[in-house]
């Protein structure tokens, strides 16, 4: 397990929808593509 700090820079972002870039937490649009549909990443792990 990393420690939080870590765990909470790479976990707090959000995932555009279109191409898949990572954004900032406060991002309305993608800084890749434009793109409005983000998702916040997914915080489980996958087993």
């Amino acid at each position: 397990m990393r420690f939080p700090e870590a765990e909470a820079r790479l976990l707090n972002v959000k995932i555009c929808m279109k191409c898949n870039a990572r954004n900032a937490i406060r991002a309305i649009t993608c800084r890749k593509c434009g793109s409005t549909s983000l998702r916040p990443k997914n915080k489980e792990r996958k087993a």
